[in-house]
């Protein structure tokens, strides 16, 4: 059962991990959880445990692609292309909201309007548990890696760019 406190993109996101079957609780903060240092801040964790949601558009097809990185990592695009077959660049906040629901800053891993091909960085299975998004800018779970995986049908991959 969803929690009736929550905003309403928070509520739908629990709403998607129970409709999974995942028991995990979305939470809410005072403080922004917008970006990776930030949301680690909140929930007093690494940095590198955010689980930081980033669309990408696939430049041929333009279906959505989701990219789930270790909170310290930039996205290689290069990498997203050959695990997605086309050629891709980062969306725009119309095109995100469009395709997920969410607006950028809060884009979980789940629950979006239209499926999307999702790549997990391979950097995040390190961890015991990751946080991610949960449709708000102040909205953040807790997961397993496995389970995010699980959750979201996502192939694990190097997306990490190098430095």
């Amino acid at each position: 059962m969803s929690d009736p406190v929550l905003k309403g993109s928070a509520r739908k996101v629990q709403e998607a991990l129970a409709a999974k079957g995942f028991r995990m609780e979305v939470r809410e903060f005072p403080e922004s959880t917008r970006t990776a240092v930030e949301a680690a801040e909140a929930v007093g964790c690494a940095v590198g445990q955010i689980a930081k949601s980033l669309v990408f558009r696939g430049r041929s097809s333009g279906r959505p692609l989701l990219a789930i990185a270790s909170g310290g990592n930039r996205v290689d695009e290069k990498a997203l292309a050959r695990g997605s077959g086309e050629k891709v660049s980062r969306a725009d906040a119309e095109f995100v909201r469009e395709k997920t629901g969410f607006a950028i800053g809060g884009v979980p891993p789940v629950g979006h309007l239209e499926a999307p091909v999702t790549f997990i960085d391979r950097d995040l299975l390190a961890y015991d548990v990751v946080w991610a998004a949960a449709g708000t800018p102040n909205a953040v779970f807790a997961v397993k890696p496995a389970d995010l995986v699980t959750l979201t049908g996502g192939e694990v991959a190097d997306i990490k760019q190098s430095k």
